[in-house]
């Protein structure tokens, strides 16, 4: 595949295919991402190879809403089997994929590990705090006001964003691409960099997506009397963005790709 440069703009763009996508097969999509969801919970809870293999699915994850989005490009009716889609490209894929995972399972291992050695202490005391049930604003906030927390939770975020690049594209690389693993790290790093543009408008119109519904959420239930609704209608509406989020991924790919052919993965409408 060839890196193909996009505008700034494009980013916006992205995020607009991705809520249009959804709204074609929201049913499909919402059922896929509950299905991860529900998949992950019950990962968590085989402890300590659960959350090992979670974050070894993590970025064939990805790739299967990815494949998801094509499907419904195409027509078709997104169906849980996207999700083992990426097993079935032959050996040489799937050995790509299984070297990802476990590549992207020891980098946040590492991560966390790091954190917890920052911040540990800290963490453990909000974590204590808000379980059990008496705590108030009052008491969070020395606890949130740590350096120590800060500086966990900073690290935290950096360290992810920055894992993040490489594996933006990496997975889709491999299934369409047919690359190796370090191949596809180093060239989703690279297509990352070189629109780095797009991909910030990206970031920043996903803000104001969540912005503008915190402020008409808000508004709403505060002109009909009733505020407190506002933590029940944000549970959905996270459940949702965090779907056409997923749904989005496919096209940040195949706007930033081209096939051999010279042909994009799936032209985007200006």
């Amino acid at each position: 595949m060839k890196l193909q440069l996009v505008p700034a703009r494009r980013g916006a763009l992205w995020v607009r295919s991705g809520f249009r996508i959804f709204f074609r097969r929201p049913l499909a999509f919402c059922a896929l991402f509950i299905i991860y969801l529900v998949a992950a919970q019950l990962l968590m809870l085989l402890w300590p190879i659960g959350p090992a293999l979670l974050f070894m699915i993590v970025p064939m994850a990805s790739l299967g809403f990815m494949i998801a989005t094509r499907m419904a490009l195409e027509g078709r009716v997104p169906l849980p089997s996207v999700f083992v889609e990426p097993l079935r490209g032959g050996a040489a894929r799937l050995r790509a994929q299984i070297q990802l995972g476990l590549v992207y399972a020891a980098a946040v291992g590492t991560i966390i590990w790091l954190t917890d050695t920052v911040g540990g202490p800290a963490f453990d005391a909000l974590q204590q705090a808000v379980a059990s049930g008496k705590a108030t604003p009052e008491s969070l906030t020395p606890l949130l006001a740590d350096p120590t927390l800060q500086a966990g939770m900073l690290l935290f975020l950096g360290l992810t964003s920055a894992l993040s690049v490489p594996y933006w594209h990496a997975p889709a690389l491999v299934h369409w691409g047919e690359q190796g693993w370090a191949k596809a790290l180093f060239f989703s790093t690279v297509a990352c960099w070189r629109n780095k543009g797009a991909l910030s408008v990206y970031a920043l119109t996903w803000g104001g997506v969540i912005l503008l519904f915190a402020v008409l959420s808000n508004l709403v239930f505060a002109l009909l009397g009733q505020p407190q609704l506002v933590l029940i209608a944000a549970t959905p509406a996270a459940l949702m963005f965090s779907t056409v989020f997923y749904a989005s991924l496919y096209f940040t790919f195949a706007d930033c790709f081209i096939q051999p052919s010279g042909d994009t993965l799936e032209p985007l409408e200006p």
